[in-house]
Order: structure tokens, then C-alpha cells, then sequence
């Protein structure tokens, strides 16, 4: 049989310059410009850009919430975790459902039922840290363009979340305790009246990031009826709510409304940031989507680390262990006010937490604390920029202190290294005057003393 006749070789094109080996550089494709639109508002915060020079040694760092592990029984762990291996490896280094492991889940809804909520495991969706279930619930219930109402100032990472989904933050002023109920409904009110409505409000009612404060327990039920009056889902976020340091645990909000709630919890504050597992609680409808998002973010949460804070709850006193996180950080608390007292200049003010990692400082008019904190770092301490937690702009008189990772000799230093860097501040604007910037921030167009924020208890400074 003859062979089928073939087609001729296509001719090769000339030798191209513009595709020469040494000019494919100039081919190279413009990435950026490819980029979906909701990545514009992906931007590191504030926060992440001060980690890299806050971690010199030199430097007291006040600005980070990095829990102390001090206090961990790492013997007691280290023998856990070979036994993990040993006996159940085959299981802790495999997949396993989005939803978490089955066990953990059930621990999950004891370890909030402290706080009074009556979950089921089935409720119980297990997360690679809480930020992870936030930025979930954010994706699943935000289209660009949406509203969000968030406390001002609030947690930077949900602000981050935010913005990564394209929501609009409008923020609800709050005081010394916590969110206001008469701010809340002002501006879903404003929203009604320009024909929007808030898809969820987030909140951190305790010891709050950053602001420290509580959101007081008859506040709690008005906060629930406005809600479900205006139709807004409740976003309750709350790592620190152990962390009381008399020891008392207030009322969840998940508790008073559990159809209306997503509650969201995490490990990473009364066990081990490291391990990454924190969980959402949900009704039944959003948990089923939850588990389906979940599965397409990670397809699992790493099973080894449940399996580890599983044991850990089983085989060691856990509620000793937080008790003695809670001694820990109540006398780096008390170690940070008293050094505030004794060293800050006069005007300024701070919140007192009664738990939890923060104090919210407000200077004195004319600081900016953004532009402050250059100086501050050669100065050798560093905080957080109270503009890192509003998304519009204000928190320029504010700043955010941790006291929860320094020795309380550490903090003592820092305060007074940043007291003395206020105090050339305030000299120059002795010298040179107040710069006006009333109307730099004005954000949605309210009454900017009403959204600032907690301005601070009159603490005694005596």
C-alpha cells in the first residue's frame, strides 16, 4: 500500500529581533494589569508594615498582640505530640472533612458553653484560625459595593477582609462601654434614608481589639432587637473572651440570639497562635455554605493540629491553663497603666481593659500618630498607629498599645521611651502651633467626634 502523501513542512519564519533570547525580557506580560478588581483594595495594613522594624531586639515593641506562650507546659506537650504520632499518626497526617474533626467540634462546644451558648457539634465549623472563618463569612455574604457596620476603631484584620471583598466599612462610634446603641441605629437609619442596607455588623463586644473596652451587659439585648428590627446579621468575634481578669465570662451574644449570630472563636489566644485552629459557629443554612467555602479555600484545616489541641483539651487542665494566662496578663496590664500614669504627658487619656491584650491611647490635640511613629522607632519603641483601624481615614490622635508579649519591665521602658517622644511633640507644636486638620478626615460626612471612637475613660492619673 503506498503511503498517504504528507502535507509540506510549514517554512520557518525569520529570525525576529523583537523574539531574540536576549530581548524576551522586554516581553514579559503585564501581571499586575491582569489583576481582578477587588484585589485594589488588598493592601498591606499598617500593622504588617511595622512588624519587620518592631522585631529588632533594640526596639520595645508595644504594637504587636502576639500572645506570651510563657506559661505553656511545652514538657507536657512535647510528650503529646509524640504520642499523637505514635499511636494515631496514620490519622493526623491525612485529610479530613472541611468541617473539622468530629471530636473537636464536640470540645468546641464545651469550651463555649463557659460563655453560655448551647451549640451543637453539628453547628461547629472548624477554621484555620478565626481570621479565616471572618474572611468565609465576609465572602460568602458581601458582593462588592455592600455595607458593613464595624465599631470604630476596629480589628484590622476584618478591616482587611473588608476590603479584600470590596464592602463599604461605615463605622459605629462606641465609648467606655463598648458599641453605642443610639449610634447603631443612626446609622442604619442614614443607610435606610440613601436606600442601603448592612449586610452584618461586626463586633468585638470583649476586651476589644483594639480599643480594650467591653460592650457593657445591658447593652448586649439592645444591640440583638436593633439588629433584628433592621434585618443586619451579627458578625460576634471573640478571642479574648477568657481572657476576663477577675475571672468573669459575660454573656455571649451568640447566647441571647442564636438564629441571628455567627459567633467565631479561636485557640490562638487561651492555647497556641501557631496551631492556626479557630472555628464559626453558625445556623444551619450558612454553616452548609461555610463547609462548601472552606473546602474550596483549603479543602481541609490541617487534621495534625486539630488532633493536637484535641488532646490538649482532653489531657490537661485547660481552664487552669487560661487562668493562668489571665494572671499573666493582668499584671502586664496593670504594669502598662501604671507606667502610663507615672510617665505620659498631661492630655493624655486611655481605656482601662478589664481584659484581654490592648490599651487605647488618645494624645493630645496636633499629634499625628502616624507621623509620630517614625520618631518613636528611633526612639526604639514602637505601636500601632490608631489610623491602622478605621477604614476612612480617622485615628490620628489615637494609638494602640499591647501589653500582652513584653516583660512588664519591657513595658515599663517602652512607655517611658514613648512618653519622651510625645514630650518633643508636644514641644514643637508649642513652638510652631496646632496644624488644622478638621476637615482631613470628615470621612461619610457625620460628625467626626461622634465616629472617633472610644476617647477614653477619665482614668485616674493620680
Amino acid at each position: 500500500m503506498s503511503e498517504l502523501p504528507q502535507p509540506p513542512e510549514p517554512a520557518l519564519p525569520a529570525p525576529d529581533r523583537a523574539l531574540s533570547v536576549p530581548d524576551r525580557a522586554l516581553s514579559v506580560p503585564d501581571l499586575p494589569g491582569r489583576f481582578a478588581a477587588r484585589t485594589e483594595g488588598m493592601t498591606a495594613s499598617e500593622i504588617r508594615a511595622l512588624f519587620a522594624v518592631a522585631s529588632r531586639p533594640e526596639v520595645v515593641s508595644l504594637a504587636g498582640g502576639m500572645p506570651n506562650l510563657a506559661a505553656l507546659p511545652l514538657d507536657t506537650l512535647a510528650r503529646q505530640v509524640a504520642e499523637l504520632v505514635a499511636r494515631d499518626g496514620q490519622a493526623a497526617l491525612q485529610y479530613s472533612s472541611a468541617q473539622g474533626v468530629p471530636v473537636l467540634r464536640e470540645q468546641i462546644t464545651e469550651v463555649m458553653a463557659a460563655e453560655g451558648i448551647r451549640g451543637h457539634a453539628d453547628d461547629v465549623v472548624v477554621t484555620v484560625g478565626s481570621q479565616m472563618a471572618l474572611d468565609l463569612v465576609t465572602r460568602l455574604f458581601c458582593d462588592p459595593g455592600d455595607v458593613v457596620l464595624a465599631e470604630g476603631p476596629s480589628y484590622v484584620g476584618a478591616l482587611g477582609s473588608f476590603a479584600a471583598y470590596q464592602a463599604r466599612v461605615v463605622h459605629v462610634a462606641m465609648d467606655d462601654d463598648g458599641l453605642v446603641p443610639a449610634a447603631l441605629t443612626a446609622a442604619l437609619d442614614r443607610l435606610r434614608t440613601a436606600g442601603q442596607r448592612a449586610k452584618f455588623l461586626y463586633t468585638i463586644p470583649n476586651f476589644h481589639n483594639p480599643a480594650g473596652v467591653t460592650l457593657a451587659v445591658s447593652r448586649r439585648a439592645e444591640i440583638l432587637d436593633i439588629c433584628r428590627r433592621y434585618d443586619v446579621l451579627v458578625i460576634e468575634d471573640n478571642p479574648y473572651g477568657l481572657l476576663g481578669f477577675d475571672g468573669q465570662t459575660y454573656p455571649a451574644l451568640r447566647s441571647m440570639d442564636p438564629d441571628n449570630v455567627i459567633y467565631l472563636g479561636s485557640f490562638s489566644k487561651t492555647f497556641a497562635s501557631g496551631l492556626r485552629v479557630g472555628w464559626a459557629l453558625a445556623p444551619p443554612a450558612v454553616r452548609d455554605k461555610l463547609v462548601l467555602a472552606a473546602e474550596s479555600a483549603t479543602l481541609c484545616p490541617p487534621t495534625f493540629n486539630q488532633m493536637m489541641v484535641s488532646r490538649y483539651l482532653a489531657g490537661h487542665d485547660w481552664r487552669g491553663q487560661v487562668k493562668s494566662f489571665r494572671e499573666m496578663y493582668r499584671e502586664r496590664r496593670d504594669t502598662m497603666l501604671s507606667a502610663l500614669a507615672t510617665y505620659l504627658p498631661s492630655g493624655c487619656r486611655w481605656t482601662r481593659p478589664d481584659g484581654g491584650f490592648y490599651v487605647w491611647v488618645t494624645v493630645p490635640e496636633g499629634v499625628d500618630t502616624k507621623a509620630m511613629l517614625p520618631r518613636a522607632v528611633s526612639a526604639r519603641v514602637a505601636y500601632a498607629s490608631g489610623t491602622g483601624f478605621y477604614a476612612d481615614g480617622l485615628g490620628s490622635r489615637q494609638l494602640r498599645l499591647s501589653y500582652c508579649y513584653p516583660t512588664p519591665g519591657r513595658i515599663t521602658e517602652g512607655v517611658r521611651r514613648l512618653a519622651g517622644v510625645l514630650a518633643a511633640e508636644l514641644d514643637v507644636l508649642h513652638t510652631f502651633g496646632t496644624p488644622d486638620r478638621t476637615t482631613a478626615r470628615l470621612g461619610s460626612g457625620t460628625d467626626s467626634s461622634a465616629r472617633r471612637g472610644p476617647q477614653a475613660p477619665t482614668p485616674d492619673t493620680q
